[in-house]
């Protein structure tokens, strides 16, 4: 009998891999504010004091799922570009043009979820908002410090703003990710991608010799 009670007792075991993977999905479609702890629950597929025990409240949740999307491939494209690629502007190529196919692929959410999932948030879930904005804002600076190195190394003309051109590309980025979640398509945001390389700062022509 004390053997069969403590099996009935024991809680139900479930893959957090998993769990994890369908909080992402939901918060990724729907945001965070217009996510319930019911419909997390259910698309989990685990009881509520099961989510509490495993990964606390919903921020908390939330948090770790944006901290696993920073790690998968859709998450980490742009800081890989910029480790991968021997120039400045092959990284920002690589990474306008991944974005033109990662943010509209099916497979997944449109969009990215760390630019779209804090959208319309209650002043009660302020924090939230922070933390997205806080992670945007250290990308950024990621932006702005390897195009600063460009400008050292040579690539970038003295004239160039690595600040504004960091917050520029930025903007592209984030603009394209909504595009992609409004219903534009690969081909659409290709083109643009291609467009917003043309604002790349070109050396100027030196003194005739």
């Amino acid at each position: 009998m004390g053997q069969a009670g403590t099996a009935r007792g024991r809680p139900r075991t479930f893959d957090r891999d998993a769990a994890l993977a369908a909080a992402t999905r939901l918060f990724w479609e729907r945001g965070y504010e217009a996510t319930s702890l019911n419909e997390l629950t259910e698309a989990m597929g685990i009881r509520p004091g099961s989510l509490y025990a495993a990964f606390g409240d919903k921020k908390a949740l939330f948090k770790e799922v944006v901290h696993a999307y920073a790690r998968s491939p859709v998450g980490a494209f742009i800081g890989v570009a910029l480790r991968e690629e021997p120039t400045a502007y092959q990284a920002f190529a690589r990474i306008l043009r991944e974005a033109a196919t990662i943010y509209p692929d099916p497979s997944h959410p449109a969009g990215c979820l760390t630019i779209s999932a804090a959208t319309n948030v209650t002043v009660q879930d302020a924090e939230i908002a922070a933390f997205l904005r806080d992670l945007r804002n250290a990308n950024l600076v990621v932006l702005q410090d390897h195009l600063r190195t460009a400008q050292q190394d040579g690539e970038l003309p003295p004239h160039a703003d690595p600040r504004a051109l960091a917050g520029y590309f930025a903007v592209v980025i984030q603009g394209m990710s909504q595009r992609a979640r409004d219903g534009a398509d690969a081909t659409e945001l290709a083109e643009i991608a291609e467009l917003a390389l043309t604002a790349w700062p070109k050396r100027e022509p030196g003194p005739p010799s």
